[in-house]
C-alpha cells in the first residue's frame, strides 16, 4: 500500500494529506521527458519582482496561470496516459469516498515556469468549476483531488498553501466555502501551511478545501504536476472534463494499455454488463482495432429481445 489508514484519517479531518514517495523514480522518469516534449523550456526569467507586492496584498486567478495546461488522453507516452488510472491512485479513491466504484473526472498536466506569470493567488477552494451546487457532506458525494509532483516542489519553486479544516472553522466559521473579505484572507494567511514536498509525492483534497498559488522565485525554475480527479460512479453533480468530447485524441494510448477496472473508471461497461451484446462488443472493436477486448468478447453477451 502506498498510503495509510493515518492519511485517510488526515484527508478527513484536515482536508489535505501530503503523501511523500507516493510514487518511484522510475514511475516519474518518463513523465519528465513527456513533460519537455510537450512543453519544453518556457517562460525563463528570473521572476523575482513577481514576488515583491505591496504589504497586504493578495493574488488573484487570472487566465495566464492556466496556460500550460493539457487534458488526457496526451500527445505523448502510454506512461503519461496511464499515471492518473494508476491502480494505487484508484484504491485511494475508494478508500477515501467509501465505494468501490470510483470514476476519473479530471486529468490534466500542468507546466509553471518562473517569471512566466504571477502565479499568486488569494485562499479559494476549487468546487465552483466542478459541480453547480456546492461541496457535499457525504463521503460518497465528495471528490479526490490529487496533485502528483513530477519535481520537486519547494516554496520557491511555487508550492501551493493550504489551511487545514479546523484552521478554517476557527476563522470563518464551520463549513464555510468563500473568503470573499480582506480581514477573511489575512486570518488565513497567518494559518497557512506549505505543501512543499519532493517529486513523486501527491498532496490530496477535495473541492471544499482552502489554498492558494504562490509564484515561482528560483531563477529559471520550472515545477512539473498533474492533477488528477476521482468521483464515485453515479454522482453526476460532479464533473469537469467530459472525455467523450475528445474524441480525435489520442485514445488508443489509454486503451491499448489500461484493464477493464482502469476503463472502468472512465465510464466503459465491464465484462459481462447488459451493455456488451454481440453487437456493441462488434462495433467497438471496429473502433478500435487495437484495443484487446478478450475479456469482454469471454463473458457472456447480453442480447436484447425487441
Amino acid at each position: 500500500m502506498r498510503f495509510t489508514e493515518d492519511d485517510i484519517k488526515s484527508w478527513h479531518e484536515d482536508g489535505f494529506v501530503i503523501i511523500p514517495d507516493f510514487f518511484t523514480v522510475g514511475e516519474i522518469g518518463p513523465l519528465l521527458e513527456d513533460f519537455d516534449l510537450l512543453y519544453g523550456r518556457r517562460g525563463q526569467g528570473d521572476g523575482l519582482l513577481l514576488d515583491k507586492k505591496q504589504p497586504g496584498s493578495f493574488g488573484a486567478s487570472h487566465a495566464k496561470q492556466f496556460t500550460n495546461i493539457d487534458t488526457l488522453p496526451y500527445n505523448a507516452s502510454a506512461a503519461i496516459n496511464m499515471i492518473s488510472l494508476h491502480p494505487a491512485l484508484i484504491s485511494l479513491a475508494q478508500r477515501l469516498l467509501d465505494t468501490e466504484q470510483v470514476h476519473l473526472y479530471q486529468s490534466h498536466t500542468w507546466a509553471k515556469y518562473t517569471g512566466e506569470a504571477d502565479y499568486d493567488q488569494g485562499f479559494h477552494c476549487d468546487f465552483g468549476n466542478h459541480t453547480l451546487t456546492v461541496p457535499a457532506e457525504g463521503n460518497r458525494q465528495r471528490t479526490v483531488d490529487i496533485i502528483i509532483y513530477l519535481t520537486d516542489v519547494t516554496d520557491g519553486h511555487g508550492a501551493l498553501h493550504y489551511v487545514t479544516k479546523p484552521d478554517v472553522d476557527a476563522v470563518l466559521g464551520e463549513g464555510a466555502i468563500w473568503a470573499l473579505q480582506e480581514a477573511e484572507q489575512f486570518e488565513l494567511k497567518k494559518r497557512e501551511r506549505s505543501a512543499a514536498s519532493a517529486a513523486g509525492s501527491v498532496v490530496v483534497h477535495g473541492i471544499d478545501t482552502f489554498h492558494r498559488g504562490t509564484n515561482l522565485t528560483v531563477p529559471d525554475g520550472h515545477r512539473f504536476t498533474m492533477t488528477v480527479g476521482y468521483k464515485a460512479a453515479g454522482n453526476d453533480m460532479i464533473g469537469f472534463t467530459t472525455w467523450q468530447h475528445a474524441a480525435d485524441r489520442p485514445w488508443q494510448l489509454v486503451f491499448n494499455h489500461a484493464d477493464p477496472a482502469q476503463l472502468a473508471c472512465l465510464g466503459i461497461p465491464l465484462p459481462g454488463d447488459p451493455f456488451w451484446t454481440s453487437r456493441t462488443l462488434r462495433l467497438t472493436q471496429q473502433r478500435w482495432p487495437d484495443w484487446d477486448m478478450r475479456a469482454y468478447f469471454a463473458a457472456p453477451a447480453n442480447e436484447i429481445t425487441r
